[in-house]
């Protein structure tokens, strides 16, 4: 994964669909819902932050969680 100045960690559930992302600033979220193209595209960008404002945040529920489980 490119360095990225808003994101520290992407990991992908294929099987629930749940993207887990840590942020820079230590708070950490699943997105659900979001198909493999999706994480495979967010994955390559070379933006992540951007990619994230324009096809993640606010297109899938989510929530905010504690810790990442077991995926870092």
């Amino acid at each position: 994964m490119m360095p990225s100045t808003v994101i520290r960690h992407i990991a992908y559930d294929e099987v629930k669909k749940d993207l887990m992302i840590e942020f820079v600033s230590g708070l950490k979220y699943i997105y659900h819902g979001v198909p493999a193209d999706v994480y495979v595209r967010f994955k390559a960008a070379g933006s992540k932050g951007v990619y994230f404002n324009r096809h993640i945040k606010d297109c899938y529920d989510y929530e905010k969680i504690e810790e990442l489980p077991g995926l870092f």
